[in-house]
């Protein structure tokens, strides 16, 4: 009898083990997923209220675009109103498909060639971002010149505070878009790495 009790006590404590191992892979397992979330939860703060600034500006251009009387000015206004409007959006797209990434489900190889494409993407993104962003200013400058003082800057000759403004802006930009770039880098590294804790 006591080895029968035995036995069926040491099932019982066998099926408690397993029980309390499963339960702990499982909270593991949450707290990895929540902290792979918050890495890009800032990221997309940022990226959402830099989105809401370019769409009020595009509403801006667009109401405006009838003082654009030349076909340069009005190609500006275009060139304008697709990088206000795609990049923002093809950027915050990309960040809700990286961050909702279920890290639970599915195996980890598959997990992390999707997260691996998503954020070769993200970062080409930025990378893109940054290149358009430059050459945005030369497009972007006359067409606010034009709505909001009336004056096209193709016709006039640039002032020198206004060389000043426009290298200062300039290296202003590259510092800025360094960082950023860097954090972007930061963030994706780290975030791959907790993936990678997973195996």
């Amino acid at each position: 009898m006591e080895i029968e009790e035995l036995q069926s006590a040491w099932t019982k404590m066998s099926d408690e083990l397993d029980q309390q191992k499963k339960l702990t892979n499982k909270i593991i397992l949450d707290m990895t997923k929540q902290k792979y979330q918050n890495k890009f939860t800032t990221i997309t703060k940022y990226e959402s209220l830099g989105a809401l600034v370019c769409f009020a500006i595009a509403l801006f251009v667009i109401f405006n675009f009838n003082k654009l009387d030349t076909w340069y000015l009005q190609a500006c206004g275009a060139f304008t109103l697709l990088f206000l409007i795609v990049l923002p959006v093809s950027v915050l797209s990309t960040l809700k498909k990286i961050k909702n990434i279920d890290i639970l489900n599915g195996s980890y190889k598959e997990n992390l060639k999707v997260y691996v494409h998503t954020k070769n993407r993200l970062l080409r993104l930025q990378q893109i971002g940054i290149v358009v962003g430059f050459i945005g200013l030369f497009f972007i400058v006359p067409v606010t010149s034009k709505i909001i003082s009336n004056k096209n800057v193709f016709l006039n000759s640039l002032k020198t505070e206004q060389i000043i403004t426009l290298t200062i802006t300039l290296v202003a930009m590259a510092f800025f878009c360094n960082w950023a770039y860097k954090g972007y880098k930061k963030i994706t590294r780290s975030a791959q790495e907790l993936l990678q804790d997973l195996e």
